[in-house]
């Protein structure tokens, strides 16, 4: 991946007092319950990956799985025990302090499940805090702020504190406060898993309408499936600190990649998650239905229409040139064939 910001090679982390020895003396094969009968606890086992400009890795799995943990190595809030983290080409792990505290002032954003806000300061205070830590006039960074306040929707609310918000006006305050750094890349620990399921689905809701705005650099840590599928283009999932599988949302509920993943996805509503495009035939485009759907559609957007036909449906691209078709029986197989068996 030519244009990755973030990459990570052969990264473990493991707590305890003989860790880095222990490492060494397993030469990367690391078995989680031999370190722990030794005193150790695997919080990351040899993860490799790397993060494109402008995409949104979406990191899940239980509590415990390690998808946090992975976050603080990479934003280095925690030192790896073994392994190389590049950001944007510069070795994570060589930086002192000053660079480091430099990278992450102008390069990371960072929110965190819990808001942190400044209890004695305003909305539009808390957003400027981090500007004027780096040494922006009070003015400027004011002025920033407030346009901070209009990206994320709380005009009016720029004079309130932190005790008269909600708990989604306090996130939003949070996000905008991370954002106003201008940071290329953006790490999101659990942030919405503290909200309630109405503001929850406004927050995903902005979160995609920031992205499509600013194209961040981000990894965002859920252990919510269904949140994962709405807003990642690539999917990690994590068990016992190693990535199980790491792909499009697609191919990771159509071709899980081991019975833990599998197990995963098998409930999921897999019409609401797969694209036309991602089930049509490429090569079958003879003897078509007059109808014509779009490769971009979801599933369940269309399923109706194409159930009703009795031929395959061309399926089109933005310039209405067929790409594909997709037959009735394919759309009944894969919405239906796959809830207890891999596709």
């Amino acid at each position: 991946m030519s244009n990755s910001v973030i990459k990570c090679e052969n990264v473990f982390k493991i707590f305890g007092a003989n860790a880095k020895k222990m490492l060494q003396e397993s030469n990367g094969n690391v078995d989680a319950k031999t370190f722990q009968e030794n005193g150790c606890i695997v919080g990351v086992n040899n993860a490799s990956f790397e993060v494109a400009k402008g995409e949104m890795l979406v990191v899940m799995g239980l509590s415990g799985s390690g998808k946090s943990t992975l976050l603080r190595c990479i934003s280095r809030l925690t030192d790896a025990t073994g392994g190389k983290i590049y950001i944007e080409g510069q070795d994570l792990l060589e930086l002192n302090n000053k660079e480091l505290i430099d990278l992450r002032r102008n390069k990371m954003g960072m929110v965190f499940q819990s808001f942190a806000l400044l209890p004695h300061k305003t909305v539009v205070e808390n957003i400027a805090f981090p500007l004027q830590i780096k040494g922006i006039e009070i003015e400027d960074s004011i002025t920033k702020a407030m346009d901070m306040v209009k990206l994320v929707g709380l005009e009016g609310r720029e004079n309130y504190f932190p005790r008269e918000l909600s708990g989604g006006q306090q996130q939003r305050v949070g996000i905008a406060r991370s954002l106003a750094v201008e940071p290329d890349i953006w790490f999101l620990d659990e942030p919405f898993s503290a909200l309630d399921p109405l503001i929850r689905k406004e927050m995903q809701d902005e979160f995609l309408r920031l992205q499509e705005k600013l194209q961040k650099t981000i990894m965002f840590i859920t252990h919510d499936f269904d949140e994962a599928l709405k807003l990642a283009d690539r999917i990690a999932i994590m068990k016992d600190g190693i990535i199980e599988q790491l792909d499009t949302p697609a191919n990771i509920v159509l071709n899980p990649a081991t019975e833990y993943v599998r197990k995963f996805t098998e409930e999921v509503p897999r019409e609401k998650v797969l694209l036309i495009e991602d089930v049509m035939e490429k090569s079958d485009t003879k003897d078509l239905s007059e109808l014509k759907v779009s490769k971009d559609e979801t599933i369940e957007n269309v399923a109706e229409k194409i159930l009703s036909q009795d031929k395959s449906v061309a399926v089109i691209d933005s310039n209405n040139k067929i790409v594909g078709s997709i037959n009735p029986t394919k759309i009944i197989n894969t919405v239906f064939g796959g809830r207890k068996n891999s596709s």
